[in-house]
């Protein structure tokens, strides 16, 4: 058996739904990545990555597209942030926690309908989805603040709160109870770094 077939084969049973050893694994690495990254530890990155290429196995296999197709920009996103957080400050040193400024609102904005728009077009009409504007919205506001926390930008934590919000619901829906417990915890973790990067922010 490869590694693929291992990691999409059940690890046990949760609320009549199997849970798979990637659900599993990617639970595991997604709250150590965001307690990470509440701490400002840019260890976050790499051990990031490995989660969302765990949830990239979890979400092509239940039809989440977006969301399976998001976690190649993740990637991405990830190895920018990582370096931005260890280069990207003052003389190439460490990056500070700062507020978005408005030329950076209204670039966030206009990518966030963009990427909802596109998203639920090409999810309505060209794949299977049965929630294409769920998944659509939930992928654009997670690049969003994947984008705001890669330059620290205290308010990344409003559009992961907002995006938590929703994928809650929308993965119980889909039988991932587990990756639905996974992201209640993730919103207490968000919460927590917002109120640690605002202190930060205010010393």
């Amino acid at each position: 058996m490869g590694v693929i077939e291992w990691l999409n084969t059940a690890a046990f049973t949760l609320l009549g739904a199997p849970t798979t050893w990637a659900e599993l694994l990617g639970f595991a690495t997604g709250i150590v990545t965001v307690w990470l990254v509440v701490r400002q530890h840019p260890v976050n990155w790499p051990v990031g990555v490995a989660n969302v290429l765990l949830l990239m196995a979890v979400f092509w296999q239940v039809g989440l597209y977006a969301d399976a197709g998001l976690q190649i920009v993740y990637v991405a996103l990830g190895l920018y942030g990582w370096w931005q957080w260890l280069y990207g400050g003052a003389d190439r040193g460490r990056l500070d926690v700062r507020g978005t400024r408005p030329r950076e609102w209204v670039g966030l904005a206009v990518a966030g309908v963009l990427l909802t728009a596109g998203g639920y077009v090409f999810l309505d009409r060209l794949t299977d989805s049965t929630v294409p504007l769920a998944d659509a919205s939930t992928t654009a506001l997670s690049l969003l603040a994947t984008y705001g926390q890669s330059r620290k930008l205290v308010e990344s934590w409003w559009f992961w709160i907002a995006a938590d919000i929703v994928y809650v619901p929308l993965y119980g829906y889909k039988g991932l109870w587990l990756t639905a417990v996974l992201y209640v915890v993730f919103l207490g973790l968000c919460v927590l770094g917002l109120r640690a990067w605002r202190r930060d922010l205010l010393a």
